[in-house]
């Protein structure tokens, strides 16, 4: 099974660089075999995390998506540093997401066959 390791920079709303991560992850969630898929989120993209994230019918929608990997097992971490520095680390997280490490994700990159950035 191939490991696929997507980290996502871009702030939530603003840019279409977290859309296009989360549509990429979960376009590869739907494959035939599914690959091992990881999203691991930093700088202001940690914010796409909070459980807080308005609904789709409110003009979001990065909530249900983020939600949505996460019912299909898709590990998904928020740097810690990122998050701290952003005053959110004590937040509440949409259920499923999780504060991680650097140490972790070089873990992750190591393990990961395709590594890749938005």
């Amino acid at each position: 099974m191939q490991k696929v390791l997507i980290i996502a920079h871009g702030a939530p709303y603003g840019s279409e660089r977290m859309l296009s991560a989360l549509r990429l992850a979960t376009a590869l969630t739907g494959q035939e075999p599914a690959p091992a898929v990881k999203l691991f989120l930093m700088s202001d993209a940690v914010v796409t995390g909070l459980a807080t994230q308005v609904p789709a019918s409110a003009g979001g929608g990065l909530r249900e998506m983020v939600e949505g990997l996460t019912a299909a097992r898709v590990p998904i971490k928020l740097c810690r540093t990122c998050a701290q520095a952003r005053g959110i680390h004590e937040l509440p997280l949409i259920a499923g997401v999780e504060i991680g490490t650097l140490p972790e994700l070089a873990q992750w990159t190591l393990e990961a066959d395709k590594v890749i950035t938005f």
